[in-house]
């Protein structure tokens, strides 16, 4: 079923879990998300980037997330997520398009006019019922951020948290707290989190549900700590491509001469569907969506 993604943070605080945040780009990883939700009952964000709706167009990848969500997924929630956006057009067109949360990303602009942006994003978004998540603090590749000199000047600030909640009204914040991006990571291992960070981040900030991005090939006692922490939402992005691209260019060395593309692709929605599965498990979220009220 289609629900907001306020309503599952109001039950992930009750019931002390966080939510997996799935990116999808396609019907096939949107199937693989919703099948593994469905097969652990647990509730999950599917989030979009602007990237996605250039490639497959904001309707069509609209509609193939709500149909197969209340269509597949009857009695578990999942809510959609534009994640990661520049431009004020994605937000509002997202919005009108029915999702019910957007994230305005301004993080690599000076605190001022990141506050700037954040806030017209929120103000836009509160007058349609719809959450806003801002970023303070900067996640880099882990390249990049192995690079650098001075990497303390991209992480989140607890003060500056505090002073951006405070000037932009958002709902839910993402932050940097040594989580990085890209494949790099994959192959090297994800640097660990400035957990002591993080505690000091929720501690000025209390009610407002953190966000973790780039939280592939995070350790597992990494992620269980960052949840005890406030995270409350965790983006898992690289690690559910390369489950799919990976699978696809083995499936396609085995089998040359198939031509079916549904042939083909099967496999790859079975690799999204079971990565997606032992993340939902290590969230704690596993059988939450049985106790989500029905009646919505």
């Amino acid at each position: 079923m289609l629900v907001s993604v306020r309503q599952l943070l109001q039950h992930a605080a009750k019931h002390q879990y966080a939510i997996g945040a799935f990116n999808t780009v396609n019907l096939e990883m949107t199937l693989g998300i919703i099948r593994a939700a469905v097969e652990v009952q647990a509730p999950v964000i599917i989030t979009v980037t602007e990237t996605t709706i250039e490639y497959a167009g904001l309707k069509p990848i609209t509609h193939i997330v709500e149909t197969i969500a209340k269509n597949s997924a009857v009695n578990v929630p999942v809510a959609l997520h534009l994640d990661h956006a520049k431009s004020f057009r994605s937000i509002a067109e997202c919005i009108h398009a029915g999702f019910s949360s957007i994230m305005i990303d301004a993080s690599d602009l000076p605190f001022d006019e990141n506050v700037i942006l954040t806030r017209q994003a929120v103000d836009y978004a509160h007058k349609r019922n719809a959450l806003a998540q801002g970023e303070i603090g900067n996640v880099k590749t882990a390249e990049e951020f192995a690079a650098a000199a001075d990497r303390q000047r991209y992480l989140t600030d607890p003060r500056e948290a505090v002073a951006f909640v405070k000037a932009t009204g958002i709902d839910t914040l993402a932050v940097a707290v040594g989580n990085v991006y890209g494949r790099g990571k994959m192959r090297q291992g994800a640097p660990p989190l400035d957990l002591d960070r993080l505690a000091a981040i929720h501690e000025s900030i209390p009610d407002i549900p953190l966000v973790l991005h780039g939280a592939s090939a995070l350790k597992h006692e990494q992620l269980e700590a960052a949840i005890g922490r406030g995270i409350k939402i965790i983006n898992i992005v690289t690690e559910l491509e390369l489950a799919f691209t990976d699978q696809l260019r083995q499936t396609a060395r085995e089998l040359p001469d198939e031509y079916d593309p549904r042939d083909l692709l099967e496999p790859s929605i079975d690799a999204v569907e079971a990565l997606t599965a032992d993340k939902l498990r290590l969230f704690g979220s596993e059988g939450r969506g049985r106790a989500f009220p029905k009646h919505l």
